[in-house]
């Protein structure tokens, strides 16, 4: 049962129905249950504390690397260090993601601290994913920290996505530019009952022509509540864009705290807010094609959130 339960984990938060192609570590009930390498790219297990480092070669392209966490356990709290080292001139993809199913009393905990040092003139996708089940009475807590560094000319793509049954968590992201480095973030965030999540990103745009755009869409439900913070600082001649687009429903509380600093004459940085409530012609116009009003907020929850 255990092993049907971490297979399920597994492909909701890592779409994996088996062993990966590429670099792999695989993290199960706090213990590495599955590792491979390839030619560029090592995994090591760090010898000060719990976590791996991740070393991928100068000119390493159309490779992939999976890391994936998942807790079955209840009672089960670990903190997990992770650093990947990415050498100039790569193109990778890399997979993360926790699922915890707590159907215990005790409260299961996974902090994970992610690590990126991008090398000149690399590309990176990075997708996160959060996922919790489970009917018992201990909580599902995930406080991921990430910290991106990207050296000139190179760009980060992060996803980053709770899809739902976790208590509580906060996230936070950290990121340091320099010149002509980009970042793109995307946000998808979806708390229902009592859950609490807080989003909070800081980005130094340091480099002259680094630019990030920061994009968090995120729907509260019933009495559940969220914060999203962002801090951008432009410290040169950059760019700047943060935005916070958010369904609001029920007796839910939503808290868009945006933070602009211009410390250079041409750093040109923007921030967009939108917090509402789904419009009644919305639904109206899904009822009248058939649709129930609960599967036409769904409908509605689903598109925005894609």
């Amino acid at each position: 049962m255990a092993d049907e339960i971490q297979a399920r984990l597994l492909e909701e938060v890592a779409d994996l129905h088996g062993v990966p192609e590429g670099a792999y570590n695989i993290r199960t009930d706090g213990e590495t249950t599955g590792r491979g390498t390839t030619a560029n790219i090592d995994i090591v297990t760090k010898t000060d504390c719990a976590g791996i480092e991740i070393r991928i070669k100068p000119g390493t392209r159309n490779e992939s690397v999976h890391i994936p966490v998942v807790l079955s356990k209840s009672g089960i709290k670990e903190t997990v260090y992770n650093d990947f080292f990415i050498g100039e001139d790569c193109d990778v993809v890399i997979i993360a993601g926790c699922g915890i199913s707590n159907c215990g009393q005790q409260d299961s905990q996974h902090d994970g601290v992610h690590r990126f040092y991008v090398g000149k003139n690399s590309k990176v996708k990075y997708v996160e994913k959060h996922y919790g089940e489970g009917d018992g009475l201990g909580k599902r807590i995930m406080n991921p920290a990430t910290e991106v560094y990207l050296e000139e000319n190179s760009r980060a793509e992060m996803e980053m996505v709770q899809i739902k049954g976790v208590d509580s968590t906060v996230r936070t992201t950290k990121a340091e530019l320099k010149a002509g480095a980009n970042l793109v973030v995307r946000e998808r965030l979806l708390t229902h009952g009592s859950q609490n999540a807080v989003s909070s990103y800081t980005v130094e745009l340091n480099g002259e022509d680094s630019s990030v755009d920061l994009v968090s869409r995120s729907v509260a439900r019933d009495s559940s509540t969220q914060t999203f913070e962002s801090r951008i600082s432009g410290n040169t001649k950059c760019s700047g864009h943060s935005e916070c687009d958010a369904i609001i429903m029920d007796q839910a509380k939503i808290v868009a705290v945006p933070g602009l600093t211009a410390n250079h004459v041409d750093a040109a940085l923007i921030h967009e807010a939108a917090i509402g409530k789904i419009a009644g012609e919305q639904i109206v116009k899904l009822m009248t094609l058939g649709l129930t009003e609960q599967e036409a907020e769904e409908q509605i929850i689903s598109g925005f959130l894609k």
